[in-house]
């Protein structure tokens, strides 16, 4: 029978591969909306990226580690009919982050410009602190312009952006469109370490400051009006959504391996799994690197989709350890930035697709930050840029045989951090690759290299009709909160777009396709399967 909503109307059908928080975000919405939601996950929890690793003090995350943008998910929640507050508690971190230098420096940043303001007049002198407020306030500038026109906006284009700055041409030396991240922050401090700590939000979206456009100083202020930590871990966001997906309807599969996303003229009528399941569906969202689909591991049917990913250069890498000890040392924040002196070696040797021996180091102390004092077993990540995993690597290259992070301990140790027992095992680019076929490795898409990178993503809406995007590789980009506002866009544009009211069921057969699809099945097989998103 097919399936109908509390007022007997048929209830479309949508897929989405992935849950990842766009994948949830997107199912959340799609369920409250009255639509009949499925979730296909590759692996055996929701997240994604925001993953977990196991550890003798609990589950470490292992990705992302903290909220920005708080008002995304606030937005999200309510529009479910439901209070963020209710479901996750959320700490603000007044210490946004802890940073330290081999020179003995140290910085602590803070939520408050005033604090931040005296803070680097200690650290560098009054000369640095009014450097500082000059640099924050242009932050602010470009955040507030291109919040609407290019993050909020659904399908944001170059003309009408180019129409919004002319409007403002006081933005236009801000932007500074020919200059590089790097070369904007060589002008505005004449501290190196400051240059450093700044250029490092690149990173944030998988790029180096050497090659990413000024524009992207931005990302500050993003962070200065607020960080929050989430009590019980990242993790508890992706379960939080999960189950108000589920208490809408919404159905998930974990552990389904997604083969081929099926199509009959140009139309995505669902997907083939790996045991030769053929699920149908009215709306498929994919919520993987779009690059998994232009590169035919879903099928021959979307290889059309989100080209240019094809040929545009990957976002950075890293290399992570998630681990739980006793740490010894310097006092820790939740954040935490161990620097090396010159950044720019690191960097040159990332642009050749090598690793730096000496890193600079970000820690995440998991159990601080909260209300209570840290256990004795504290739960810790760290993350070393890496380099994505090149087209042409080799089967072997492609193994993640988990090896002890030697250069991420040897940091540390320099800065006289040491933890019992000592971490021996991280995830590398290849690693990465291997959880998110399609990737390389990389965690946030293509990279943000170029003026106009913010337009050439792909956005919710595909040349496959019925088939549309969501994460970190579309529109608006990589993070948790653009991908969640992606499943925003992805969802208003399913809704509007009313892809089908026909009473036709969703079924599921085995060793075939379902009985009276109409869908045909790539003639190319697909390399491997994919569907976990970001």
């Amino acid at each position: 029978m097919p399936r109908v909503n509390n007022h007997g109307m048929t209830r479309s059908t949508v897929l989405v591969i992935g849950a990842g928080i766009g994948g949830l975000a997107a199912a959340a919405r799609l369920a409250h909306a009255g639509c009949a939601v499925r979730v296909l996950e590759r692996h055996s929890a929701p997240g994604g990226k925001m993953r977990t690793l196991p550890s003798e003090a609990g589950p470490v995350d292992a990705g992302p580690t903290v909220l920005t943008m708080r008002w995304v998910f606030e937005q999200l929640f309510e529009s479910l009919g439901e209070k963020l507050s209710d479901h996750l508690i959320l700490h603000r971190q007044t210490m946004i982050a802890r940073h330290f230098w081999p020179d003995g420096g140290s910085l602590d940043l803070f939520d408050d410009p005033d604090r931040n303001e005296a803070a680097i007049a200690e650290f560098a002198g009054p000369k640095a602190a009014r450097q500082f407020r000059a640099f924050s306030a242009r932050a602010k500038s470009l955040f507030e312009a291109f919040e609407k026109p290019v993050m909020i906006a659904e399908r944001p284009s170059l003309f009408p952006l180019v129409g919004h700055v002319m409007t403002k041409p006081w933005l236009i030396p801000k932007m500074a469109p020919l200059s590089t991240l790097a070369q904007i922050l060589e002008k505005s401090f004449d501290d190196p370490r400051l240059r450093q700590l700044f250029g490092r939000y690149a990173t944030y979206v998988g790029g180096s400051p050497y090659q990413s456009p000024g524009l992207l100083s931005l990302i500050w202020h993003a962070e200065e009006r607020g960080v929050w930590v989430v009590e019980g871990g990242m993790h508890r966001v992706a379960q939080s959504i999960q189950a108000l997906c589920e208490a809408r309807g919404a159905e998930f599969t974990f552990d389904a391996h997604v083969s081929e996303i099926t199509s009959q003229n140009g139309k995505a009528t669902g997907v083939l799994l790996e045991d030769g399941t053929h699920v149908t569906a009215d709306t498929v969202v994919f919520n993987g690197d779009p690059r998994a689909l232009a590169t035919g591991l879903l099928g021959h049917g979307p290889v059309g989709v989100a080209a240019q990913t094809r040929r545009v250069p990957r976002s950075l890498s890293a290399e992570v350890c998630a681990f739980a000890a006793t740490p010894h040392g310097p006092e820790l924040a939740h954040h935490n930035v161990f620097f090396r002196a010159d950044p720019k070696p690191e960097f040159d040797a990332l642009a050749r697709g090598k690793l730096s021996p000496d890193p600079t180091v970000y820690l995440c102390a998991m159990d601080r930050g909260l209300p209570t004092p840290p256990p004795t077993l504290e739960r810790f990540e760290t993350i070393a840029n890496a380099p994505p995993v090149p087209d042409d690597a080799s089967d072997d290259a492609n193994k993640d045989a988990n090896p002890c992070p030697t250069r991420t301990v040897q940091t540390l140790q320099s800065f006289g951090l040491t933890f019992t027992p000592a971490p021996k095992t991280m995830t590398t680019p290849a690693g990465f690759n291997a959880l998110f076929p399609g990737t390389n490795g990389s965690l946030y898409g293509q990279s943000p290299y170029g003026m106009t990178a913010a337009l050439s993503r792909p956005t919710a809406r595909t040349g496959v009709r019925g088939l549309y995007l969501v994460g970190g590789g579309a529109h608006p980009g990589a993070g948790v909160p653009m991908a969640t506002l992606s499943a925003k866009h992805a969802a208003a544009a399913i809704l509007s777009d009313q892809i089908s009211t026909s009473p036709s069921p969703q079924t599921a057969t085995h060793g075939g396709m379902s009985t009276g699809s109409q869908a045909t099945h790539a003639t190319a097989a697909p390399v491997r399967s994919l569907s976990s998103g970001s």
